[in-house]
């Protein structure tokens, strides 16, 4: 994939997931939650969903469909695709938010989609995620609460249909 050029940032190369990368994506993932999402959800909210296993974590970034964005020598964010079209993760350190890496991250994933044969994108988008999807096309399937470690969350189920056409 082409490296993209970040609003003057610096080019944003997204490349695969390596082993190497867990702690830069663990502290993507805080950052965001902490800083980003911290405007939508409480803060009991925010420590339920920022709690993690380093182990399942470790699987699924190594299943090889996740690709980490880079500005330079710093990890940006990174995203993961499941084989069937469900982008299960798309996070952006809020130090690089606004710059493109997310619009990059998910070029990364359309192109993974398409190499599998995948025409249709679905996510659950939280509260704060929303209106990225919105505006990349994708559209709300149905609004949901689901618990994690104890907490309510609202979230959105959302799909984009039509890759590649």
């Amino acid at each position: 994939m082409e490296p993209v050029k970040a609003s003057g940032w610096g080019r944003i190369d997204c490349r695969p997931y390596h082993a190497s990368d867990l702690e830069a994506v663990i502290g993507i993932f805080h950052s965001a939650l902490r800083e980003t999402a911290s405007a939508d959800y409480d803060p009991a909210q925010i420590e339920a969903w920022s709690r993690i296993d380093r182990a399942v974590w470790t699987e699924r970034r190594m299943r090889g469909h996740c690709r980490v964005a880079w500005i330079g020598t710093e990890a940006a964010g990174f995203a993961d695709l499941e084989p069937d079209g469900r982008l299960d993760m798309l996070y952006v350190h809020p130090a690089h938010g606004r710059r493109g890496v997310a619009r990059a991250l998910l070029r990364a994933v359309e192109t993974m989609a398409l190499d599998l044969g995948v025409g249709v994108l679905r996510t659950e988008a939280s509260l704060t995620a929303r209106p990225f999807f919105g505006a990349a096309g994708f559209h709300v399937v149905e609004a949901e609460t689901v618990t994690r470690n104890g907490q309510a969350f609202r979230r959105y189920r959302m799909r984009r249909d039509g890759l590649g056409a």
